[in-house]
């Protein structure tokens, strides 16, 4: 095998991949969050739960992304452990769709793919067709490359050792670690499926050997769903490990059957001229027969992983986990799919910790206590993290998504953050006059605390009706909009009487200066809640 056989076959392996990857990101741009919220809602059982995993699977043709979006449903609380096994069962199943494509004679039309793919980027501006034009372009690169690395591999017929060491496969413990090796390497079963072919169209491998390699495969296929899995919490990681006891007993079963039984001549039997379709076939027969033998164990394979996994408390949040998948360049359609998910459950963090310690900073300040600011700043410092958290993570969202509706209300959460973290600001701002009251003495007349009462009643309803966002949004914005302008013709009349006492002599000067930048505190985190509110209307249900 020459220089140029060797540039030829890692030139068709590059283009294979990059088809793939591209058509996997136009069908995650065109429907990724209608995907995710199917993934949500049909898995009310477990004929349904397959038939939505496996078609899924099928459309987005990668059972990793899907199981990496099972795994980020079932760290969010959104999905059960034993709904995300008839998902997993089924992802297992439409996984197979490419091998069934790549058995099917397309070599001569992809180039045409390919051009009416790049056609319809370059040509056309709506978004919806660029979406389409890579689909279609990603699909033809991708034959293109099976194809020009059938045609590098055909030299390695005549290389004895080549020969030789393709053999050893048909030992099944080498041809199954083989697989699962090569598989876990380039993180997609679908790919290193494809390559298998390619080595069968080539004439290198036969099918009894390159049915073990097949069963490794399936094994490491889990190693994305692994990797997404760290960080996350113990149900998250149980998921990823019923992945795992499924295709080892799938591999084991299989493994034992075709030493027993010539399962692999009645499989070649069906296309005898055609090895990349036998190739094909036992990947299907060997996924559908595997959950058609566990359907009915589900509930107990989610008990093993229960007690292979025991509950343990330290655990990452899901923000953390994703945020390090983006560092490594892990970026796939499971975890962008769950992103927006993951951006609510956070985002509702720090509003909750937000308004606690507005809650405990009107205490402080009434209630004279220095205790609460110690409480206050730490809890401050948690929502300074979890915003620099959220921030990265959205600026990585915002690199690789090109999903215009979704990069759309991204850029709302961002705002939502922020303003949630600003409101934390005031609240250490007015615990910090609390110091202040100490250290000079200065207490507020009757009249000012009734009023500082009040803006902490006032502001806590504000917020209340600005989380709880209702299904009229008119309806609900013109309330939240009446309570923030009820705060600011509070605080233009909290000035007034504020004045007034200062003619009185009631309070003293020091005391004036606090309550004048405690007014204009309420005010701006009033503003804030108002912005949040905002934000949250231009976000679709």
């Amino acid at each position: 095998m020459g220089i140029t056989e060797i540039l030829g076959l890692l030139g068709g392996l590059a283009l294979f991949l990059y088809g793939m990857q591209m058509m996997s990101s136009g069908l995650e741009d065109a429907a990724g969050n209608k995907m995710k919220k199917i993934l949500e809602k049909l898995t009310s059982n477990r004929f349904l739960g397959v038939l939505v995993g496996a078609g899924i699977t099928a459309v987005i043709q990668s059972s990793s992304a899907t199981t990496v979006m099972v795994v980020g449903f079932v760290n969010s609380a959104m999905m059960t452990l034993k709904q995300a096994v008839w998902i997993i069962m089924g992802a297992n199943i439409g996984t197979t769709i490419t091998g069934q494509l790549i058995a099917l004679d397309v070599g001569m039309i992809a180039p045409l793919m390919a051009f009416i793919g790049v056609a319809m980027i370059v040509f056309l501006k709506s978004p919806k067709v660029h979406h389409i034009g890579k689909i279609l372009a990603g699909l033809g690169v991708l034959f293109i490359g099976m194809g020009m690395m059938s045609d590098a591999m055909v030299p390695l017929r005549e290389s004895q050792a080549f020969i030789s060491l393709m053999t050893k496969f048909s030992n099944p413990i080498l041809g199954i670690l083989a697989g699962a090796v090569f598989t876990a390497i380039i993180q997609s079963s679908s790919a290193s499926v494809g390559i298998l072919q390619a080595l069968a169209i080539a004439g290198l491998i036969d099918f009894k050997a390159a049915v073990f390699v097949l069963f490794g495969q399936n094994i490491g296929t889990c190693i994305t769903a692994v990797l997404a899995s760290i960080g996350t919490n113990r149900a998250a990681k149980r998921t990823t490990i019923i992945h795992l006891l499924f295709n080892l007993i799938g591999t084991t079963a299989f493994t034992g059957a075709c030493l027993l039984l010539p399962i692999s001549d009645w499989v070649a039997a069906i296309t005898p001229d055609n090895m990349s379709q036998q190739i094909a076939n036992m990947h299907t027969i060997f996924n559908i027969t595997t959950t058609i033998l566990l359907l009915p164990f589900g509930a107990y394979l989610a008990k093993l992983a229960e007690k292979l996994l025991p509950d343990h408390q330290a655990n990452k949040t899901t923000l953390q986990s994703l945020t390090e998948e983006f560092r490594r360049g892990n970026i796939s359609l499971g975890l962008t799919a769950v992103h927006t998910d993951v951006l609510k459950q956070e985002i509702s963090r720090i509003i909750t910790l937000s308004t606690e310690n507005l809650k405990k900073a009107y205490r402080a300040v009434l209630e004279g206590n220095n205790a609460l600011i110690e409480e206050i700043t730490s809890t401050e410092e948690n929502i300074d993290a979890l915003n620099k958290d959220i921030s990265q993570y959205i600026s990585k969202i915002l690199v690789h998504n090109n999903n215009t509706e979704n990069v759309a209300d991204i850029e709302q959460y961002f705002l939502i953050t922020g303003n949630a973290e600003r409101i934390g600001d005031h609240a250490l701002n007015i615990a910090g006059y609390t110091q202040v009251m100490k250290e000079h003495r200065i207490e507020f007349s009757k009249g000012a605390q009734e009023e500082i009462l009040k803006m902490s009643e006032l502001t806590a309803q504000a917020l209340g009706k600005a989380l709880n966002i209702e299904q009229d949004r008119e309806k609900w914005m013109a309330s939240v909009e009446e309570i923030e302008e009820t705060i600011d013709n509070i605080t233009d009349d909290y000035r007034e009487r504020h004045l007034e006492r200062m003619r009185k002599g009631e309070c003293s000067e020091e005391a004036c200066i606090l309550y004048s930048e405690l007014l204009t505190d309420f005010e701006r985190v009033g503003d804030h809640i108002l912005n949040i509110a905002e934000a949250f209307a231009k976000i679709p249900a």
